[in-house]
């Protein structure tokens, strides 16, 4: 192999990372929105926004599915941070419970969330995310009797793993814990997200 013939596959080589590593990296920054859909469990108990106690805890398992938007930056070679706000809805999460002999049914309605997260590229194409942030919950709680609705502050956690399988087209695997304990009441929230973003 003549010297020419190696310089010239160094060259290409070099010129290849070169534009291969920034396309990688543009798949985690800058805007982008998406959809999510997965598992939900929600814990109500034994009281709720300063209601009459129920008699004891009750939960419920659901699908949830929801959209999203962010923005985020890279800052470093393998780190990103970010910043995002979703919107999700329940099927099929009424919680039935009971206070004294009345029954009590409490439906969240939806809920936004405003969250930041922080990652670390362990690919180039894969990401490992931590996030936090704040969540606020509608719920209506109703009996034969009379019904009321309320918005539930909480604050939320999570983690998960994103992964850019085209250049805008990201998807994601994530685990969200969701507490609006308030008032002697319990409200908790756990989710499992499968989610797809497209990145502008």
């Amino acid at each position: 192999m003549t010297t020419k013939f190696r310089s010239a596959l160094l060259a290409l080589a070099v010129a290849t990372t070169a534009i291969a590593a920034p396309a990688a990296a543009e798949s985690f920054n800058g805007p982008f929105v998406g959809i999510t859909a997965g598992y939900n469990h929600d814990k109500v108990g034994p009281g709720l926004e300063g209601a009459a106690p129920l008699n004891r805890s009750t939960d419920q398992d659901a699908a949830v599915f929801g959209i999203n938007a962010g923005y985020d930056k890279l800052i470093a070679r393998r780190f990103v941070i970010g910043a995002e706000a979703a919107f999700s809805i329940g099927a099929d999460d009424t919680l039935a419970g009971t206070r004294g002999t009345t029954a009590v049914s409490i439906d969240p309605k939806h809920a936004f969330e405003v969250s930041a997260r922080a990652g670390y590229l362990v690919t180039e194409k894969a990401l490992l995310y931590v996030r936090g942030g704040y969540a606020n919950v509608r719920v209506r709680t109703s009996t034969a009797a009379a019904a009321s609705s309320d918005n539930l502050d909480a604050w939320l956690a999570g983690g998960g793993i994103e992964y850019a399988v085209t250049r805008n087209i990201n998807a994601r695997l994530e685990y969200r814990y969701i507490d609006a304990a308030s008032k002697g009441a319990t409200f908790e929230r756990q989710q499992v997200l499968l989610g797809a973003s497209y990145r502008f």
